[in-house]
């Protein structure tokens, strides 16, 4: 029988090892079976029917990459993030991101990028018209180092097209051609949606890049101003099988409004430029309300100047809640509270113009240059406050 004192001093070795293992560190191979060398990042709304599809096409094609997939989904209505978590809790390399009271392809990209975990990653869409079997070829690239960003292009010998109509296809040629004349971008394909990148790369350029709009790619590529080296490759664009085309006219503008903020060195940002614009639209508005309140309905001056700002206002604020916030777009009860504080707004704004106005023009009488400044004043003010209490984020 073993004595109590040689009891205990079995009991503290055992102690000792049992600490010695929880100390020592994970096995390297271990470590490296776990992490994923690529994260192909899935903006989604409304892909229910494609999801599945998608990461089925993923896991034959990637049998020789460890790899994640992260969706991100801007709350679709039709239960997508449902059918990911579905996903998730078979296999734990899926994963859903659901973005609630914000909306855009550019801001899931981010996002998405950011939040994943492997040295690379893709970006593709969930309409299965992107060729994943292309993603073995680019993480080879990355991997050799020949390249910082991997792009599928459409305008690349080898390439070829099942699903791009010819509407669509000369609108892309177009932008193609506007953003390499005026941000002297050299690529090829800079509309494609189908890249791979280097998130350390990406990571330094994240700051610089806007959250709006649809061109995340050329986002990336202008912010980097010719220091990423880049390899294009052609693929297969595939016919969408399930849900809508979320192009519509509304691209256009972001486009245009993104190569303006790349010109202004990201000093303007779209969503200011945009809402710049609809407050230049509300002067055209407030003018043609004040002929009418004066010429046909013979309204005083005063009366018919309150109806054509009030006019004015309140088309602003349906442009800028359909246009310049629609990621943030107010419904329901929301939408009066919405136009109640953007007249507050707007009111404050008005006499903020006119002191700024006045407080040039003592200073140089020239009516021209006071007028723009006090209207700088209002639209940044505006600009500003609608952000901070209209359309803030919740």
């Amino acid at each position: 029988m073993d004595s109590p004192a040689l009891g205990r001093e079995r009991g503290c070795s055992y102690t000792l090892a049992l600490m010695k293992d929880a100390l020592q560190p994970l096995e390297a191979p271990l470590q490296a079976a776990t992490l994923p060398q690529l994260s192909i990042v899935v903006p989604t709304f409304n892909e229910r029917d494609n999801v599945t599809v998608l990461y089925r096409r993923l896991d034959a094609t990637l049998k020789d990459v460890a790899w994640e997939v992260i969706f991100v989904d801007d709350n679709s209505p039709d239960g997508t993030s449902d059918v990911v978590r579905g996903l998730a809790r078979q296999d734990s390399r899926v994963r859903c991101i659901r973005r609630i009271g914000r909306r855009g392809l550019s801001g899931a990209c981010i996002e998405g990028i950011l939040a994943s975990s492997a040295p690379y990653a893709a970006v593709i869409d969930a309409d299965l018209q992107h060729d994943e079997a292309q993603l073995p070829k680019m993480v080879a690239l990355l991997q050799s180092g020949e390249a910082d960003l991997v792009v599928g292009s459409r305008y690349i010998e080898g390439y070829k097209a099942e699903g791009f109509n010819k509407q669509r296809a000369g609108a892309s040629a177009f932008a193609t051609e506007i953003a390499r004349r005026t941000l002297k971008v050299e690529i090829a394909d800079p509309m494609s949606g189908f890249f791979m990148i280097r998130r350390d790369r990406f990571e330094q350029l994240a700051p610089q890049l806007s959250t709006q709009g649809f061109k995340i790619l050329l986002d990336v590529v202008a912010t980097g101003q010719g220091k990423l080296r880049t390899v294009e490759i052609p693929y297969t664009f595939g016919a969408r099988q399930h849900g809508e085309s979320k192009l519509d006219s509304m691209v256009a503008l972001d486009f245009l409004g993104l190569v303006l903020a790349k010109l202004t060195n990201d000093v303007i940002s779209l969503r200011f430029i945009l809402f710049a614009t609809v407050g230049a639209l509300g002067l055209l508005v407030h003018l043609a309300a004040l002929f009418i309140a004066l010429e046909v309905f013979r309204a005083p001056f005063a009366e018919a100047q309150a109806t054509g700002a009030i006019v004015a206002m309140t088309s602003n604020f349906i442009l800028n809640n359909f246009l310049t916030y629609r990621d943030q777009r107010l419904k329901g009860f929301g939408i009066l509270r919405g136009l109640l504080l953007f007249y507050l707004v707007c009111s404050v704004g008005l006499l903020a113009n006119v002191g700024v106005a006045f407080s040039v023009y003592d200073q140089e009488p020239i009516w021209w240059l006071a007028g723009a400044a006090g209207a700088l004043m209002g639209v940044v003010w505006n600009y500003a406050m609608s952000g901070l209490f209209v359309w803030r984020k919740r």
